[in-house]
């Protein structure tokens, strides 16, 4: 399966690698386009008034995955991906794994659930994924 990646806690974040270490790992054919830094809460907003930027980057947990950073919102990864950044046709989009629920009112805020809003508006099958854990054992 053709799959891109995003999510709005980062390229860097620990959830979005998991996720492709585990579906890299099953042979899916992956692409990840994200926010260059957190942008949790952002919503379905995009970037107008200033360049918005992407740049291919190797993440050494992932160095065979195809990924970029980019300077706006998760919106506009899915935008600019679709649009310019990958060189297939995704068969699924994921965001995620967010750090931490969104239940609630919180989903019309998070930049997470916008980001497979924004791919299943663009016509792309589209699921986003959160996880909620502690630090502290539940026990």
């Amino acid at each position: 399966m053709k799959i891109l990646l995003t999510n709005d806690d980062g390229v860097y974040a620990d959830g979005i690698t998991e996720l492709a270490l585990a579906l890299n790992k099953q042979g899916h054919q992956l692409a990840l386009v994200a926010p260059d830094r957190e942008r949790s809460a952002s919503g379905h907003a995009i970037t107008l008034h200033h360049p918005l930027r992407a740049l291919k980057i190797t993440r050494s947990a992932i160095p065979d995955i195809t990924a970029y950073r980019v300077s706006g919102t998760p919106a506009d990864c899915i935008k600019l991906a679709l649009e310019k950044l990958i060189k297939f046709k995704a068969d699924l989009i994921i965001s995620g794994i967010n750090h931490g629920p969104n239940l609630g009112l919180e989903t019309l805020y998070s930049g997470t659930v916008s980001a497979a809003i924004e791919g299943w508006m663009l016509g792309h099958s589209s699921i986003a994924v959160s996880m909620n854990y502690s630090e502290k054992s539940d026990f």
